[in-house]
């Protein structure tokens, strides 16, 4: 029984220690997410966890769109507006010496007698800091060929087909 349990925990840690796969975000979640905004203008998103890298959180925002693209009957899509929001978050972990931890030697002074004398490099705490990537976009959907003057004009099934392999996918269930 206590094998299961160790298994089912290392499983669990090994789920929270990887980026966020190509999946649509529920509640607030990481993942994409997507608005109608007229019938083939779309709104948009993909939020990554700490774990995952810029470029793949812009790669799975161009997914989604050509995704949503073919998926809607249409050939090419334009992008209007695209931006990358970074959210930085500090966070610091205390230093062992917080908790009496620190290694200390004993010292005589003879105006106060035997004193502690404390390791000054393990009395400061680690600060670091942590991005997380959400990629914004407004796609208009179009039938027939993409023009090739438009550097924001994207073919959706090239897009598809060249992406593919840079795509996380979610774990089976």
């Amino acid at each position: 029984m206590r094998r299961i349990l160790a298994l089912v925990a290392a499983a669990a840690l090994a789920a929270c220690a990887t980026a966020t796969p190509y999946q649509p975000a529920l509640k607030g979640g990481y993942g994409y997410a997507e608005s109608r905004i007229e019938s083939n203008r779309y709104s948009l998103s993909f939020s990554g966890n700490t774990l995952t890298e810029r470029d793949a959180v812009e790669t799975n925002l161009l997914y989604r769109a050509a995704e949503l693209t073919v998926q809607n009957g249409y050939d090419y899509f334009v992008v209007v507006n695209r931006a990358v929001d970074p959210k930085r978050q500090l966070y610091t972990t205390p230093s062992p010496a917080r908790y009496g931890f620190a290694p200390y030697w004993n010292y005589y002074s003879p105006r106060w007698g035997w004193r502690p004398l404390y390791d000054p490099f393990w009395t400061t705490d680690t600060i670091s800091e942590v991005t997380r990537y959400t990629a914004n976009a407004e796609v208009v959907l179009y039938k027939g060929r993409k023009p090739a003057e438009d550097p924001n004009a994207f073919d959706a099934r090239d897009v598809i087909s060249n992406l593919q392999s840079k795509i996380v996918q979610p774990p089976a269930k």
